[in-house]
């Protein structure tokens, strides 16, 4: 119980900036920044296709140590990374661990429709529609 007490002790030195209620450990040891999202995927090449048409990208990254490839987000350095080496046939997302942005949710869903793009849902309440990847991953797109 000691031990316990000692580390809630430690947080009385918080300054004001703004996380925890107003207040951030220092020194900040991890930033308040999402690096990358890691997908799962079974064939690297393919899903680097398939990612890159949805997101209207060239298909030109590179496949690094034979089963990552890192496609840039315009998300102030934010990276999706498919990875072949974590897949297995239950390691795919069953629910949307983040959401693609659109300006235009009808235009979305039926570009993702004219892929032949598997469509879990339909757009629910005007703004959203979940849709699965090649390898199962549910994912959704949303106009925020």
């Amino acid at each position: 119980m000691r031990k316990k007490e000692e580390k809630l002790d430690s947080r009385a030195n918080f300054t004001h900036n703004g996380i925890l209620g107003g207040m951030m450990l220092e020194p900040q040891r991890i930033m308040s920044k999402v690096g990358a999202i890691f997908i799962p995927v079974c064939d690297i090449e393919k899903a680097k296709n398939w990612y890159c048409l949805i997101l209207g990208l060239e298909p030109n990254f590179d496949i690094i140590a034979g089963h990552l490839c890192c496609i840039p987000m315009d998300n102030n350095g934010l990276n999706l990374v498919l990875d072949s080496k974590i897949y297995t046939k239950d390691s795919y997302f069953r629910t949307p661990m983040f959401h693609f942005n659109t300006d235009n949710i009808q235009e979305s869903f039926n570009f993702m429709k004219d892929q032949g793009v598997e469509m879990i849902s339909d757009i629910e309440h005007g703004h959203w529609f979940n849709f699965k990847d090649p390898d199962g991953n549910m994912l959704m797109i949303c106009k925020c």
